[in-house]
């Protein structure tokens, strides 16, 4: 009787890690996102999960997408991201001050997670006929020009950053000539959208503004949609604009998600991963596939941020906190509409 016990006692035993291992195998990730990103990730996570298939495991998505600010507060307040995918390193820092996930989070991944990067340009109407060729174009009398609000856009800050970065890099530029570039700017500022997709929208469909500033990305977008009315406008000098990602820390480890959550960002730099990128219009990281779509993505003079500001604690602190200058300047801007 005792082997026949034993076997069936292995056999049931069996039966549990077979069971065990199906549930493990089975998983939900959560990305939690900004709004521009929805059409990239759609396919990506289709991709990742035939990958993720042929590793022996099967796996479901719920992907969220808004505004990158207030995607961080929402991780910070309760909401349970496997991985983050923000538009703004600072996004992802606020998360890491509050002990959600470590602080050398930039450090775990290349390029300093940034997987895909992207720039501000400008969209203008088909034939450009406000003759809309720079920054300087932007503060013209008779120019209409939709930007997103940096209180609540990760796109408008980039973008606020590389018209700032702009007039300091002009002859004799500093941060009072700077201060009134960007206080020109918003003055002709026809609609100060909530979002990057927004200003897309109001510019596209509502057909509002002489031109758009925002995302490479969304103006490659529109004009691959509607090449009979658009066309882009690459300035001078802009900004390196660097999306990045991160895992959730505290949540794959409630989750038991961590080597999912680490294989689906670093997937993202894998070959299959960066053309899914470059599909949808963000510049590859890696050289050899950005080299591939070289009539998609122009050679374009960049800065980065940190080499003409310093931290983004310290941008932040100046620009985009309560009370700093882009408040003074949205002020302004709100009182002369």
């Amino acid at each position: 009787m005792r082997p026949l016990k034993f076997c069936r006692n292995l056999a049931l035993l069996a039966l549990g890690i077979g069971l065990l291992l199906a549930s493990a195998e089975a998983a939900t990730l959560t990305n939690v996102s900004y709004d521009t990103t929805r059409e990239m990730y759609a396919e990506y996570n289709t991709a990742f999960a035939k990958y993720w298939k042929r590793q022996g495991g099967s796996l479901t998505f719920d992907q969220r997408h808004g505004n990158s600010g207030n995607q961080a507060s929402l991780v910070n307040n309760g909401l349970e991201a496997d991985v983050v995918s923000l538009a703004l390193p600072y996004d992802i820092d606020l998360i890491a001050a509050n002990g959600i996930l470590s602080k050398n989070w930039q450090r775990r991944l290349p390029n300093e997670s940034a997987p895909y990067t992207s720039t501000i340009v400008f969209l203008v109407r088909r034939g450009n006929p406000k003759r809309i060729k720079d920054w300087s174009d932007l503060v013209r009398w008779g120019v209409s020009v939709v930007i997103p609000n940096p209180k609540t856009s990760g796109a408008a800050r980039w973008s606020y950053l590389a018209a700032w970065g702009y007039a300091l890099k002009q002859p004799g530029g500093n941060e009072e000539s700077a201060r009134t570039f960007l206080r020109r700017v918003y003055g002709n500022t026809k609609v100060l959208e909530y979002g990057a997709r927004g200003a897309t929208n109001t510019f596209a469909k509502l057909k509002i503004g002489d031109v758009m500033v925002s995302w490479e990305n969304e103006a490659l977008r529109a004009v691959a949609e509607n090449p009979q009315e658009y066309e882009i406008v690459v300035p001078s000098i802009s900004v390196l604009a660097e999306p990045a990602v991160a895992v959730v820390d505290s949540v794959v480890d409630k989750h038991g998600t961590r080597k999912l959550a680490e294989s689906y960002l670093q997937y993202l730099y894998s070959p299959e991963g960066q053309e899914i990128a470059a599909k949808y219009y963000y510049r590859p990281s890696d050289p050899a596939v950005l080299a591939k779509h070289t009539d998609e993505f122009r050679p374009l003079k960049l800065f980065r941020v940190e080499d003409l500001f310093g931290s983004w604690q310290t941008i932040h602190n100046m620009h985009f906190k309560d009370g700093g200058v882009f408040d003074s300047l949205y002020d302004q801007y709100r009182n002369a509409s």
